[in-house]
């Protein structure tokens, strides 16, 4: 069985293309983090303040349901959770997955995507969702980066 697990949350594809081309490029296991209710292009329009994400992001307490879980975490000694960067952080159905877990002596690395915003505040905010564990600095990659590039950066991490 394979140690390393890459979980994502994707709302439109494009992090769900980088979680599978990452998942394939290190042998690592793929889980898609799939909330109870999908998010609609409506509910996606950040420029609209009532919409179902920034009403979501402007409380950090907010967690979205999700509608299933990794079975056998304790198999993962290292996790790659992925994610749109919304707001300059992860959404917080990223705060729900890590906290649906025990994560203590796990290895994390957050990955993002982003037409042009970096992590931003990520770490700080999901630092409290995942004690126990080694949450590393993430990274955020465009929609087409190749497997040898998201290869070549898990290797520089050392893990």
């Amino acid at each position: 069985m394979s140690k390393t697990l890459v979980a994502y949350f994707s709302a439109s594809g494009v992090t769900a293309k980088l979680a599978n081309t990452l998942a394939g490029a290190i042998g690592a296991d793929l889980f898609e983090i799939k909330p109870a209710k999908p998010y609609s292009t409506a509910d996606l329009d950040w420029t609209d303040k009532n919409s179902r994400s920034s009403v979501e992001m402007n409380d950090k307490s907010f967690r979205p349901e999700i509608v299933e879980k990794v079975e056998n975490i304790a198999q993962y000694d290292t996790i790659y959770v992925g994610y749109p960067i919304w707001w300059y952080v992860a959404p917080t159905i990223i705060n729900t997955f890590l906290e649906s877990y025990d994560l203590t002596g796990k290895t994390l690395v957050p990955f993002a995507t982003s037409g042009s915003s970096e992590m931003g505040n990520t770490n700080a905010e999901l630092a409290p969702s995942c004690q126990g564990a080694s949450l590393k600095e993430g990274k955020r990659f465009p929609a087409n980066a190749t497997a040898d590039e998201l290869k070549k950066w898990v290797d520089e991490l050392g893990l």
